[in-house]
């Protein structure tokens, strides 16, 4: 055990199920004691947590693959820290670990429920990142899910967050034959070309998606990425060609809307095209962590694989770069820094 633990944290609670946009209101930054950790357990103290656009969906009263967030209760999601004290064989303080209780400055899990995690391969906070589940979901939504084949040419929406910047690297160091982004604003689209390698980026703020997907593709896609949804799948749908396939991993465009979205009015293509829309959840895919990150740890040691990220320093911020991140205020991986 270690000595003088903190005898309080910090810890965002959902109090009011937003409609629309979430407001400030909607959430509590309140104390909670904290204990020494019961038989098998292990007290971290947090240095990153992760705010993902998932949350948004578990802020609902919803059934869906995952439990909404109880009212009145702490918040979770991706985290890393480390160990201040432990109580389980196997993990030491000092330890550093990836976990699933963020949201709150000191964690008291199950040991079984967290996974040690080396600063000196990676920065801390990019496992919540390229090294982590939104990495993952890239990984595998590009390689299993969307069946990507060396030549394809590929279409990536949000193409500048977490996951989309991923897909596009992921795609060129793969061989694609030709990879396009869009983005919400100019200094993310000039983002993609020069920094992320991508042959083609375009600002859908800047004319309507469809013409402007036509004129980055001129023979098509065969891969697209979808991360919002709306009028980027409609467009993409129609640029797909024979044979295309799109995985369906966000619709960022329409998670605060209160009202149903119109969705593709260009749906019968997927019979002529013989088109293949497939969802993602990186949960399905925890077979390929260790080649995930075994095949990007070496592309990141090699400098072939960038990545950014949008740091928030503070937990009082915690609220603010979670609706930052809903109006794509980040770059890359949003992330609430606690050291």
């Amino acid at each position: 055990m270690s000595a003088a633990l903190p005898t309080s944290s910090r810890e965002w609670h959902l109090v009011a199920r937003p409609h629309g946009w979430p407001k400030a209101e909607d959430f509590a930054l309140r104390e909670a004691a904290v204990a020494a950790p019961a038989e098998g357990r292990i007290l971290v103290r947090n240095k990153y947590f992760s705010v993902d656009p998932y949350m948004r969906g578990r802020m609902n009263d919803v059934k869906s693959y995952t439990p909404p967030f109880k009212l009145d209760h702490p918040m979770d999601g991706g985290a890393v820290g480390e160990v201040i004290a432990s109580n389980a064989e196997g993990f030491a303080v000092g330890d550093h670990v990836l976990h699933g209780l963020g949201w709150r400055e000191i964690a008291d899990l199950p040991a079984k429920h967290a996974v040690k995690v080396d600063p000196d391969i990676a920065p801390l906070s990019a496992y919540l990142g390229v090294l982590g589940m939104p990495g993952l979901t890239a990984y595998a939504g590009l390689f299993e899910v969307a069946s990507f084949k060396e030549g394809d040419a590929v279409f990536v929406s949000g193409a500048a967050g977490a996951v989309g910047s991923q897909v596009g690297q992921m795609a060129k160091l793969k061989g694609a034959s030709r990879v396009i982004g869009s983005a919400g604003s100019d200094e993310k689209v000039k983002l993609l070309t020069e920094e992320y390698g991508f042959d083609a980026a375009f600002n859908y703020k800047n004319g309507p998606v469809r013409d402007q997907l036509k004129a980055a593709a001129p023979d098509g896609i065969d891969v697209y990425f979808d991360n919002v949804g709306g009028e980027h799948l409609e467009a993409a749908i129609s640029s797909l060609n024979v044979h295309g396939r799109a995985t369906i991993c966000g619709m960022i465009a329409q998670y605060n809307a209160t009202e149903p979205t119109p969705g593709p009015n260009n749906m019968a293509m997927i019979i002529g095209k013989r088109l293949r829309l497939q969802g993602v959840l990186v949960s399905d895919h925890s077979d390929l962590q260790q080649q995930f990150v075994q095949e990007v740890a070496g592309w990141l040691a090699s400098g072939e694989l960038k990545f950014q990220e949008t740091k928030v320093e503070g937990i009082e911020n915690g609220y603010d770069a979670f609706v930052g991140l809903l109006r794509g205020e980040n770059t890359g991986k949003m992330i609430v820094s606690l050291v």
